[in-house]
């Protein structure tokens, strides 16, 4: 089963606060905000975005990279948690 599918409630509940995000920008928009307010409510979609896409990449590591159905060795667990380590410091 891919991760996705496992994680499916959390990731689509994700995506809903994302959407709820994006709305505020639009309602900021629209009520002619200031400016300052509105890059405030795009920073926090952006970073809610790049979360999701970090959790994301997270699982694909974990269940597409190193097989889950064996017990990956030190150097296999330590290699994929370097990498989502820089995927993490990367997406911030």
């Amino acid at each position: 089963m891919a991760h996705t599918v496992r994680d499916k409630g959390k990731l689509v509940r994700r995506t809903q606060r994302l959407v709820g995000q994006v709305q505020a920008v639009q309602r900021a928009l629209e009520d002619e905000k200031d400016c300052s307010d509105i890059m405030s409510l795009i920073s926090a979609a952006r970073g809610a975005m790049d979360s999701l896409m970090a959790e994301v990449v997270e699982g694909h590591i974990r269940y597409h990279m190193v097989d889950p159905d064996r017990r990956p060795t030190s150097a296999e667990a330590r290699a994929a948690q370097e990498l989502m380590d820089v995927v993490k410091a990367y997406i911030r």
